[in-house]
């Protein structure tokens, strides 16, 4: 039997759309925002990097990062990632979420300036300097991962919580334009101020001295944003269902709710009192009980984000191809260094535009129409047949005029992620977990993640390698090729649809119900399906 909602939080499930809701959108979104700049940028200039600390004398191609520096530049912060989300996700649910939530931004703004700076010029003093501060910098943006959606989902009404939650990861796509729109004003300036020629031409003076300035410049304006919005994150009040359910002060969230709705709402201490003497509440994280109510459910949401993390960051393995048939990126000796920069850019920012963007608000528009399983369940099939469909006839893609074909199967593979699986992980975590470890089981949710994007950036690069030892990139061992690479994926995406069906539908419930949180005996979370039913 359901007990009687507090009112406060009753107050915050059915409140209109207001202000208040699109203040929290863009103070969680730029972090995200922020985030997603970080850790994209870095592969802006990845090449910049090879030609100034790697350029071999009197080799036909510009220098390039050795395979196990370019695995630490791109991969260290993902591994800060990792540490980050479960650390402040399981700091948000001790502290309380306003608290560790400006400590997430203070890191990000620290390492972003930090990472554009070096000691010495040595290639392995600048290269550890910068894998030690992307490390830390990944950590800042670890933790924004479970804070933010957990604070959203706090604050949000039933009726558009997904909307509301998918908005503010959303934000991802615009750092990645950002990141491209920023590269290419940076490069276009220096190109005009300090032209230089082709590689081809002169290997040395292709690669000008200031160049350097280019990469740090980049990689440091990324704590611009993050700044910006510490102020807007210190004047929060923490969420009412935190300080109501897990600090068991229901006069303090009545007071700072009543501020934000503008409205009268009644502090109910005994209420509040009678939820925590519920001894059928008390069990902790992993205990038997939090297994047999919850344990299904982790498994949904931690497997499905490492499924989809390993597809969707395996993109790197494709992208320079593509770039490269489309004629968007000119082979390397053609251009200078910031020319290649600029090019680099401009491809990511149109990909960003055209594929990226779009899959994450078609997310926010319908994810509270058709619900966050229907999407999930969608986006998993239409990666699974793209990528077969990529896989299977790989030879009739690799002909010059099939080329386009493959493009497009490509970008649609993407916009099925971001419509689908990529932003509903995200979603579904800061939903369906009790109030006390709902930030804790985001962050395990979403380290999952960020340990299947390794897998999916780092393991397909080797793996992608032709079986041909002759044929294989500078310093790599052979692999099993892109085509059964491919077929790989597909399966790993096919994997993900099955996984899909452990994970609960939460659409126009409130969080309460779905944790079970309002549930007055034990044996009433019962009948709390695991599959959703559609």
């Amino acid at each position: 039997m359901a007990r009687d909602q507090l009112q406060v939080l009753n107050a915050l499930d059915v409140a209109k759309t207001q202000w208040y809701h699109f203040t929290a959108i863009i103070i969680a979104g730029m972090g995200f925002f922020t985030d997603a700049y970080d850790l994209f940028c870095i592969s802006l200039v990845t090449k910049l990097l090879g030609r100034i600390y790697y350029h071999v004398p009197g080799s036909p191609k510009p220098g390039t990062l050795p395979p196990n520096v370019a695995a630490a530049v791109n991969g260290v912060a993902f591994c800060g990632t990792l540490a980050g989300q479960l650390f402040f996700g399981w700091l948000g649910d001790k502290l309380g979420r306003k608290k560790v939530y400006g400590m997430t931004l203070m890191v990000m703004v620290i390492c972003s300036i930090a990472s554009g700076l070096s000691f010495g010029h040595e290639p392995k003093a600048v290269m550890a300097t910068l894998c030690f501060f992307r490390f830390w910098l990944g950590f800042g943006i670890g933790g924004d991962y479970p804070l933010s959606a957990t604070i959203m989902s706090e604050y949000a009404n039933k009726k558009t919580r997904g909307a509301f939650i998918a908005a503010v990861f959303a934000m991802q796509g615009f750092g990645i334009m950002a990141g491209g729109i920023f590269a290419i004003i940076i490069s276009s300036a220096f190109e005009a101020q300090f032209p230089a020629p082709a590689y081809a031409d002169d290997a040395l003076g292709s690669t000008v001295s200031q160049a350097d300035f280019v990469w740090r410049i980049i990689l440091m304006v990324g704590a611009i944003p993050a700044a910006m919005t510490y102020y807007s994150r210190s004047k929060m009040p923490e969420t009412a269902r935190y300080t109501a359910l897990v600090a068991k002060d229901a006069k303090q969230a009545a007071s700072d709710m009543s501020r934000v709705l503008q409205v009268e709402i009644e502090a109910e201490q005994q209420k509040v009192e009678e939820i925590s003497k519920d001894k059928s509440k008390a069990f902790s994280l992993f205990s038997k009980e939090f297994m047999k109510r919850h344990g299904l459910h982790l498994l949904g949401t931690t497997s499905t984000w490492f499924l989809l993390d390993i597809a969707f960051y395996s993109q790197n393995l494709f992208q320079k191809d593509i770039f490269s048939a489309i004629g968007w990126i000119p082979p390397a000796q053609t251009m200078n260094a910031i020319q290649e920069v600029f090019k680099i850019a401009r491809a990511q920012t149109l990909i960003a535009l055209c594929s990226t963007v779009p899959g994450y608000w078609f997310t926010v528009a319908f994810i509270d129409v058709i619900g966050r399983f229907a999407i999930q369940l969608m986006g998993f099939f239409f990666m699974t047949v793209f990528m077969f469909a990529l896989a299977i006839p790989y030879n009739h893609w690799t002909h010059k005029e099939n080329r386009i074909g493959f493009v497009v199967m490509y970008s649609l593979t993407f916009f099925f992620a971001n419509f689908g699986p990529n932003a509903t992980t995200f979603v579904v975590p800061a939903e369906i977990f009790p109030a006390r470890f709902r930030s804790t089981c985001h962050g395990i949710s979403a380290a999952s993640g960020k340990l299947g994007a390794m897998v999916g950036a780092f393991g397909f690069l080797y793996l992608a390698q032709s079986p041909d030892k002759a044929k294989t990139d500078a310093g790599y061992p052979p692999g099993i090729g892109v085509k059964n690479s491919l077929i790989v994926l597909g399966v790993v995406n096919f994997l993900g649809i099955l996984f899909t069906f452990l994970v609960p539908e939460s659409k126009g419930k409130s969080l309460e119900e779905m944790s079970g949180e309002n549930e007055e005996n034990e044996n009433s979370n019962s009948d709390s399906r695991t599959v959703p039913i559609v």
